[in-house]
């Protein structure tokens, strides 16, 4: 008999976020957060510590390294350890930069747990596309399963919720028209992004399945600053859930949702088709 795999810890969580968690773990930690809001709901938490993580003083970690240090290395350490001098040194001053980046967000009421800094601990740079798909992923698992509060503006002031995201995200937005596949709008929300505020538009059929539409500016100086720009319609299965996704002068889209992925196609073709 096969035995459940067991439900990922914190560490885990961490190594997923950080895109550390071994391969065969992957599955596991997905599926929980797909099936569990409140595991879903500290990933998202997470996310946000790290995100705010890197835009502290996250221009640091591009500086090259001051030329008294490495002469001083090159001097004064033999050939075979400098590399692992220099990799410790690395290491104390990444670990010093996430210590100032954490006692400054924690004295601004950032951090809600004694635990969720420590997500910011690996500042990995990754492209902006990837990272910008992903957390349509992860915000979709985090607020498709909600019943009372599923978003912050309903259907029904849908004007006003797209006047309102498209003054907070600077650009005209729209609402695509999915009723064709029996999707209909159930109201938006805002959310925080890498480089800045992103948009979600949540739409739900009559048997209450849902998909949502992310929206954002995507960081051009970022590391796939190409891509950024400008995307083909591709399909990601990264994360809680699948989606389909592109770019247009660096503002990106992605649909998300729990289904077939002919089924997440057709919609989302009928989204590009209306966005566009």
């Amino acid at each position: 008999m096969n035995r459940p795999a067991p439900p990922p810890t914190d560490d885990e969580l961490h190594a997923w976020i950080d895109g550390q968690l071994p391969a065969d773990r992957h599955g596991a930690v997905e599926d929980a957060i797909a099936r569990d809001p409140e595991v879903a709901a500290k990933i998202a938490a997470w996310h946000t510590q790290r995100d705010a993580l890197r835009r502290l003083h996250g221009e640091l970690l591009d500086e090259p390294v001051p030329a008294p240090l490495m002469n001083a290395l090159e001097r004064d350490l033999p050939r075979q350890a400098q590399r692992v001098s220099w990799l410790r040194w690395g290491g104390m001053a990444a670990g010093l930069l996430v210590a100032f980046a954490a006692g400054w967000l924690g004295s601004m009421q950032w951090a809600r747990e004694p635990t969720a800094a420590s997500a910011g601990a690996q500042m990995a740079r990754v492209p902006a596309v990837r990272e910008f798909v992903h957390d349509a992923s992860v915000a979709h698992a985090v607020y498709a399963p909600e019943k009372r509060h599923p978003v912050e503006v309903a259907a029904a002031e849908q004007q006003h919720l797209v006047q309102w995201l498209s003054k907070r995200l600077d650009r005209p937005l729209k609402v695509p028209d999915l009723s064709s596949q029996g999707y209909v709008l159930v109201g938006g929300r805002l959310l925080p992004g890498e480089s800045g505020a992103r948009a979600q538009f949540m739409f739900e059929d009559p048997a209450g399945e849902r998909v949502t539409l992310y929206v954002g500016t995507l960081d051009a100086n970022a590391a796939g600053a190409t891509e950024a720009r400008e995307t083909a319609f591709r399909f990601a299965s990264e994360g809680p859930v699948p989606s389909f996704y592109w770019v247009d002068q660096g503002f990106g889209y992605a649909l998300a949702g729990k289904l077939p992925r002919e089924v997440l196609l057709k919609l989302a073709t009928l989204a590009y088709r209306d966005l566009s």
